[in-house]
C-alpha cells in the first residue's frame, strides 16, 4: 500500500511524524517520492495530548504513554503527538522548512478536504483560524475564528505531554 501511494502522483499522504510510527529516513523518502502539497501531517493524539494523565484505557485494553509513544504491554496503540510537535518534528528530524511544515497541517489537508477556499491560509474570506509560534515552534496564542482562544499568560495553553526524540 505504501509503494501504490508514493507511485500514486495525485494520491495525497498523510504521515505522522512522532518516530515511532515511521522512521525518518523512510519520511524522507516519501516527502521526497510526492509532489511538493501532497504530504498531510496528521497526528493519532490519545487522551494524554493536553491531558494529566500518562495512561488510560482504550478497548479495553490498559495503556501508558512513555516518551511519546501510547501502548500495552506489546502493542503501540498510538501517540502523544500534537500537530505542533509534528509540525517541530517535521522541521528538526526531516529537514523541512518551518513555512513548507506549517503548510502541510494546515493547507494542504484543507486542500485535500476541499476546504481551502475557508481553511489553512490566511486569505481574504478565509476562516481566522491562526496560531502564533515562537522561536522555538512552541504554541504561544491561538485564533479561532479571529477570537484569541489561548495564550497571553491565561494559563489556558497547557504543555504538551507529547515528547520530541
Amino acid at each position: 500500500m505504501v509503494g501504490a501511494a508514493l507511485e500514486d502522483r495525485s494520491a495525497w499522504c498523510g504521515v505522522i511524524v512522532d518516530n515511532h510510527h515511521v522512521h525518518p529516513a523512510a519520511l524522507k523518502i516519501a516527502i521526497g517520492a510526492k509532489p511538493k502539497g501532497s504530504i498531510l501531517l496528521v497526528t493519532d493524539a490519545m487522551p494524554p495530548v493536553g491531558g494529566v494523565s500518562d495512561s488510560f484505557v482504550f478497548g479495553g485494553e490498559h495503556i501508558h504513554c512513555r516518551d511519546g509513544r501510547c501502548a500495552n504491554d506489546r502493542t503501540l496503540a498510538g501517540s502523544c503527538l500534537d500537530m505542533a510537535t509534528a509540525v517541530r518534528n517535521t522541521v528538526r528530524h526531516l529537514g523541512v522548512d518551518l513555512a513548507e511544515a506549517c503548510r502541510m497541517a494546515s493547507l494542504y489537508p484543507a486542500r485535500a478536504l476541499g476546504l481551502d477556499h475557508q481553511l489553512g491560509q490566511i486569505a481574504p474570506g478565509c476562516r481566522a483560524d491562526l496560531v502564533a509560534l515562537n522561536d522555538r515552534v512552541e504554541v504561544e496564542r491561538v485564533w479561532q475564528g479571529g477570537v484569541n482562544v489561548a495564550g497571553e499568560g491565561d494559563g489556558r495553553l497547557q504543555r504538551s505531554r507529547a515528547v520530541e526524540r
